[in-house]
Order: C-alpha cells, then structure tokens, then sequence
C-alpha cells in the first residue's frame, strides 16, 4: 500500500488570515516544535500567574519535542490544553510567548527561526527555543517538588 504525502502548503498561507480560517493541516503546520507547551505549569493562586518548569508531560518525547501519543494526549493527560481557533484566547497565556498559535492570535507574524520561515525544522534548536535536551520527566519529579523546577528563562 502506498502512502499519500500531504499536499505542499502554501508560502506564508498564515499571513493576513484569521486563525479561524486556516484548514486543520495548516493549523497543525504551525507547531514548530519547541515542546515549551508540553512543559508543566504552574498557577500562582495569589496573583494568576503562569510559571513554567522544565518537568515535560509524561507523554513527551524528548527526541523529537513532540507528544508520544498525540491521537489520545486528551484521554491519557487530564488538564492537557485543547488548542484551537476558539480557546486560544482564553488558553494563550498557558502558551510559550514564542508560540506561533499565540503569537498569530496577537496580530504578530511568525519568528524568522520557525520552520515555515526558515524552511530548516532545525532553526527552532538553533535559537534555543526549543526545550530539546533541558527537560525532566514528570515521574521522575515529585509533585510537592514542582515548585523547586520553575524556570525563568524559557516564557
């Protein structure tokens, strides 16, 4: 059986378009890779704040900066955030500010090291903003630990 390859998308489809008008394939394009997302986070329940840590999911793989079963991430990972055109604002400020959903949602357009700029899946790594090679695993990390693996570096 042969297998289709996705068709090409077009240059800069993301420019001047509404996030809410992007296919599902575009949409999903714009990940870049990072793994900042698949990061736990923590709220501050005084003051709302978001604080990322370098604990990565339990589903993340940490070879690729992607999630190991992306098919079932919502059944196996309570609280894991469905982003879509219609939550982005209320889950933006969950999102890296590198994020490309985000950064598109604020009007902004796409960083030159994203791969769909840069054409290299590499260019994430070489602007160290991908978490590749600086994350922790979650069950190697007790959760009255959490606190103790707040990053400040990676927002």
């Amino acid at each position: 059986m042969v297998k289709e390859r996705a068709p090409a998308l077009r240059p800069g489809f993301w420019k001047g378009r509404a996030l809410e008008d992007l296919s599902r394939e575009e949409w999903e394009a714009l990940c870049d890779g990072c793994g900042r997302c698949c990061l736990i986070k923590l709220e501050d329940e005084d003051t709302g704040a978001i604080h990322f840590t370098d604990i990565a999911c339990r589903l993340f793989d940490p070879e690729t900066c992607r999630c190991g079963n992306y098919a079932l991430r919502f059944q196996l990972v309570k609280g894991c955030v469905r982003l879509s055109p219609d939550t982005i604002e209320q889950d933006r400020e969950w999102m890296p500010t590198t994020c490309a959903y985000r950064l598109l949602s604020e009007g902004k357009d796409l960083p030159d090291w994203h791969y769909l700029v840069s054409g290299s899946r590499e260019t994430v790594r070489e602007a160290g903003v991908s978490v590749h090679g600086r994350t922790i695993p979650e069950f190697e990390v007790d959760e009255d630990d959490y606190e103790d693996r707040i990053i400040e570096d990676i927002r």
